[in-house]
């Protein structure tokens, strides 16, 4: 269990709290690059606390703002985006994708006013059809290269889970959790698809692959050049055994897991104290290696819908994400971790705890945490070491299954 004092240290991540400052050294994805078109050019945001504006202007050049004008606190996302920045639709002031205020109809040109109104901007990135945003201080770090989003050998496509209702830490915390699978997954889909056999049969190699008993399961801290994070390997029994590769969770809200032939990375991207905002990125290497120039406008993107309509309906449960939203979300929005019973299959949690207790004290102390990339070396492409036998096993099975 935890402390009263360790639970909040660990969940707020608003402007100035200890694990905020923390989680603001990292990029976040913020959107997907498809959201933002010429006829929906501004998007609204929320991340880290934050309300925020993300829009492209007419040069191309995307800007990330405070959501609220300096002048009367109006939305601007009901703004106008132009060729040079983004107009107020209250009193047409404007501004550019650095918060720069070039324009305040009414007002003495070049007078103080202008420049007392200059927003705070965040830097944006495009990479593999996301909008990533670093929140963090000057100077900007690196925005990692991910071998799943910078590979070339398969194609890739992004899916966008409905908004979770409950903290970050909830979900990364499962991702160092090895016996759930068992159980959440495997036991719920048997029950979910009881009788719906066409639906059993999509979802068949899914309930072989989580449904092998667990034999044994151990965690490895990785240090790396370029990321740290936790594996958490387990051994399967049954007939098809496997010793895995180990999931790779990487510091502070990343997981990159097989699934079936799939390497899927999950970015668990905190909206404020009690929301989460979850991407997949889903990267499908093709079977003889070849070469695939596939462009962001061509990443398919898929809007998950939520798990249930109301507050008093029960979740569906016949999908992977669905299972784990209902164990996340059922444990409140902010899990009180003061009174839980950590058990042996909780203890690549308590190593992540321990991590994240150290990093927030690298930053409080003014060092760059682990996984902040500063050297152009180590980021062509960060890659991971994973067991094809993991995806050979999920194929066999789905073979079978369809048998």
């Amino acid at each position: 269990m935890l402390s009263a004092e360790d639970n909040e240290l660990f969940t707020r991540i608003g402007p100035g709290t200890p694990c905020g400052n923390l989680m603001r050294r990292y990029w976040m994805p913020v959107a997907c690059a498809s959201e933002i078109s010429a006829e929906k050019p501004v998007k609204k945001v929320c991340v880290l606390g934050e309300d925020l504006v993300l829009f492209r202007d007419g040069q191309g050049r995307m800007g990330l703002l405070p959501e609220r004008c300096p002048h009367r606190h109006a939305s601007l996302y009901y703004g106008f985006a132009e060729d040079d920045g983004l107009r107020c639709a209250y009193h047409g002031w404007k501004f550019d994708v650095n918060g720069e205020c070039i324009e305040q109809p009414y007002e003495r040109a070049g007078g103080p006013l202008m420049k007392q109104a200059c927003l705070k901007s965040y830097p944006v990135q495009q990479l593999a059809g996301l909008l990533f945003a670093y929140l963090g201080p000057d100077p900007v770090p690196l925005l990692p290269r991910w071998e799943t989003l910078v590979r070339k050998d398969g194609v890739r496509d992004i899916v966008v889970l409905p908004i979770h209702h409950h903290n970050w830490l909830q979900a990364q915390e499962n991702s160092h959790d090895p016996t759930h699978t068992f159980w959440l997954h495997a036991r719920l889909y048997e029950r979910a698809l009881k009788d719906r056999p066409e639906e059993r049969k999509k979802w068949a190699a899914d309930l072989a692959y989580f449904g092998r008993p667990i034999e044994s399961f151990d965690f490895e801290l990785c240090r790396e050049e370029s990321w740290t994070g936790i594996r958490k390997v387990r051994t399967y029994g049954g007939d098809n055994p496997e010793r895995e590769a180990g999931h790779p969770a990487i510091f502070p809200n990343i997981l990159i897991a097989p699934q079936q032939r799939f390497l899927t990375t999950h970015f668990r991207v905190p909206i404020d104290d009690t929301h989460t905002k979850i991407y997949w990125v889903e990267f499908l290497p093709n079977e003889d290696g070849s070469i695939t120039e596939q462009a962001d406008a061509d990443i398919p993107v898929t809007f998950m819908e939520p798990p249930r309509r109301s507050e008093d309906e029960d979740y569906r449960l016949d999908h992977f994400v669905y299972q784990d939203q209902m164990a996340w979300e059922t444990q409140g929005a902010i899990a009180d971790r003061t009174t839980e019973l950590i058990g042996a299959g909780d203890r690549g949690i308590v190593m992540y705890r321990n991590l994240l207790r150290e990093q927030i004290a690298k930053v409080q102390a003014g060092e760059d945490p682990d996984g902040v990339i500063r050297d152009p070396a180590l980021n062509d492409m960060i890659r991971f070491t994973f067991s094809h036998g993991q995806a050979d096993v999920a194929k066999k099975m789905a073979t079978e299954a369809a048998e």
